[in-house]
């Protein structure tokens, strides 16, 4: 199956520390201007139906829980006959470059981080980076990746951990992404509040840092979108070398479509995500003219922000979620 990815595309680690909100995602209005994909996985080619938002609240695959957290998940209940596909969440694809800060299929261990640009832009590992680089041209169907070496960024290994929490800043200067999981989550982070601002000064170096010197920011990317889905083999994890790589043995045909969509879903009780919030900051007072901003949509899963050349941070907090795992 595929991975569950949290993608903002198109933001920059600069000397900006300090960060005021901007919006704050969470509890019973967290879905409020979000758009829902109402169509199948016509984008990565994987084995879902992105419900729209009637069907996916009444389907129960997005919905805010008793402890005030947001789930958003695979269909587990269904039977799915052969040529079917399987009720999933997912959004509408931006252009204009993406982020994937959370980037994992099948039985990986650790969560992987990506560029996704046209040709010209190219990741140069900085040596203030805490991740493993491995391609270097983000315009290959992988992307520019890097690896979560920090212990329990993915899988079960999350999930035993309490979850954490993951923060992706977008400048001028380059893009910078961090992990952090439960135990080590930072006091700024801990602390912070719906509607304070916040301090990266105890944060660390990031996981994955995209320097501007080998890929002109403002020349790659565009407005963002905050992007939350689940899909389920398709053009990457279904292939036969990725999927048979950590997946050989879990199933009696081999073929990730047969053995993981057709047929009941309990093996994907755990293949949700849980929020307690997502929160977008900016280095300008909210609602000043000329910078970033969070646009709104009227069908309101997806969430544009646009910007115009201040320093951006999104903060993915309290995730505890069940990652997707075979």
């Amino acid at each position: 199956m595929r991975y569950p990815s949290l993608s903002l595309f198109s933001l920059f680690f600069s000397v900006v520390s300090c960060y005021n909100i901007v919006d704050n995602f969470s509890g019973l209005t967290f879905f409020d201007d979000w758009d829902f994909y109402g169509n199948y996985d016509n984008l990565t080619l994987g084995d879902v139906v992105w419900l729209d938002e009637a069907d996916a609240f009444t389907q129960q695959l997005a919905l805010v829980n008793a402890a005030g957290n947001v789930i958003i998940k695979v269909d587990n209940f269904s039977n799915v006959p052969f040529n079917q596909k399987r009720n999933s969440m997912g959004p509408s694809w931006p252009a204009g470059g993406e982020i994937d800060i959370i980037e994992g299929i099948n039985l990986d261990l650790n969560n992987q981080y990506a560029l996704h640009t046209t040709p010209g832009c190219f990741h140069t590992t900085p040596p203030a980076q805490s991740g493993t680089s491995s391609m270097d041209d983000c315009s290959q169907p992988s992307g520019c990746l890097v690896g979560e070496n920090t212990p329990n960024s993915y899988q079960s290994g999350f999930a035993a951990a309490g979850g954490g929490v993951w923060a992706a800043q977008f400048d001028y200067t380059g893009i910078f992404i961090w992990f952090w999981s439960r135990p080590n989550v930072p006091a700024s982070i801990t602390q912070s509040t719906a509607t304070s601002s916040i301090d990266l000064s105890d944060w660390g170096p990031p996981s994955a840092s995209y320097i501007n010197s080998t890929c002109t920011i403002e020349n790659f990317f565009g407005p963002q979108r905050m992007v939350i889905d689940i899909t389920l083999c398709g053009e990457y994890a279904g292939l036969p070398d990725k999927y048979l790589e950590t997946c050989a043995g879990h199933g009696p045909t081999g073929i990730c479509y047969n053995d993981n969509v057709v047929g009941p879903g309990n093996n994907y009780d755990d293949a949700y995500f849980e929020l307690t919030y997502v929160r977008a900051y900016t280095t300008a007072a909210p609602g000043a003219t000329g910078v970033a901003a969070l646009g709104t949509n009227t069908s309101g899963v997806d969430k544009t922000i646009q910007w115009r050349w201040s320093s951006m941070l999104v903060v993915l907090g309290g995730m505890i979620a069940g990652m997707i795992i075979m």
